[in-house]
C-alpha cells in the first residue's frame, strides 16, 4: 500500500488489513448486473454468518474453487459426494448447514431466472433498477437492516432460500451496490454515486409474493432514511 493510497478517507469499517482496503476501494458498492456475481455474494454472505469479513475475503479464492467459480446451474447439481468434498476442504468455512444452503439457494436461484430472466432483473426491481444513495455520515454508524432489506430477505425466503436473513440480505445489497452506503467523507462514495443507472426491464410485471411497484417505492423511501431509524452496526460484505 503506497503513501497516497494509505492517505484516502475511507469508510472505518476497511481500516486494519489491506484485503479490506482493496476490496472497499475497488468493490464494495459498486453495482453488480452479473448473475455468476450475485450467486457469489450470496453464498458469501451466508458463509460469513457469525464470522467477520475478513476471514470470508481471506477464503474467496478457496469458495471460487470449491464451488465451481460460483457456476449456479453446477452448484445445484451438487449431491453428498459433493457436500463431503466441501466439508473435507480447509479453505471453505466447513459448516453443514452453510453449505447444503448454498446448494438449496442454488435451485432458487435458478427458479428466479427462470421467472424474471435472470437473478439481476429480480433483484434490481426492488429499487425500480437505481441504486439508493445513502448520506451517512463521517462516523456512521451504518444499519444493520433497513425496510428495504426486510423486504427483500421476505421474498427470499417465500422462494425457499436459506441464510438471507434481513442483516445478511442489507450486507449484500451494500455490497452489490444496490445501496451506495460509502460515508459521504469517504473517497470513493460520489465516483460510486455516479455509476451508470440500469435501463429498467422489460420483462414481465413480478407476480404475486413478489414486490408490488408501490412496496418498492416505499421500502426505497426508507433505505434512504434509514440510517436514522434502524437498528446500527457495522457493514458487512
Amino acid at each position: 500500500m503506497n503513501a497516497a493510497t494509505r492517505e484516502l478517507e475511507r469508510c472505518t469499517w476497511s481500516k486494519g488489513h489491506p484485503l479490506l482496503v482493496s476490496y472497499h476501494d475497488e468493490e464494495w458498492g459498486v453495482p453488480v448486473h452479473d448473475d455468476r456475481h450475485w450467486f457469489e455474494k450470496i453464498v458469501l454472505d451466508g458463509a460469513q454468518a457469525g464470522l467477520s469479513w475478513l476471514t470470508i475475503l481471506k477464503k474467496r479464492d478457496a469458495y471460487r474453487a470449491a464451488f465451481a467459480n460460483f457456476d449456479v446451474q453446477r452448484v445445484a447439481r451438487f449431491g453428498e459426494r459433493d457436500v463431503a468434498r466441501l466439508l473435507a476442504d480447509p479453505g471453505i468455512v466447513r459448516n453443514r448447514l452453510k453449505i447444503q444452503s448454498a446448494i438449496k439457494n442454488a435451485h432458487g436461484f435458478i427458479a428466479i431466472q427462470t421467472q424474471f430472466g435472470s437473478f439481476d432483473d429480480y433483484i434490481w426491481r426492488f429499487v425500480d433498477g437505481v441504486p439508493v444513495q445513502s448520506r451517512i455520515g463521517a462516523k456512521g454508524p451504518w444499519p444493520a437492516r433497513t425496510e428495504l432489506s426486510d423486504l427483500v430477505s421476505k421474498d427470499l425466503k417465500k422462494r425457499g432460500f436459506n441464510f438471507v436473513g434481513t442483516t445478511i440480505v442489507y450486507a449484500f445489497l451494500q455490497a452489490a451496490g444496490v445501496v451506495n452506503d460509502h460515508l459521504v467523507t469517504c473517497f470513493r462514495h460520489e465516483p460510486v454515486a455516479k455509476l451508470g443507472k440500469k435501463p429498467k426491464s422489460s420483462a414481465k410485471s413480478p407476480e404475486s409474493g413478489h414486490a408490488t411497484a408501490g412496496a418498492t417505492k416505499k421500502a426505497t423511501g426508507a433505505a434512504k432514511s434509514a440510517t436514522g431509524a434502524v437498528k446500527k452496526a457495522k457493514p458487512r460484505a
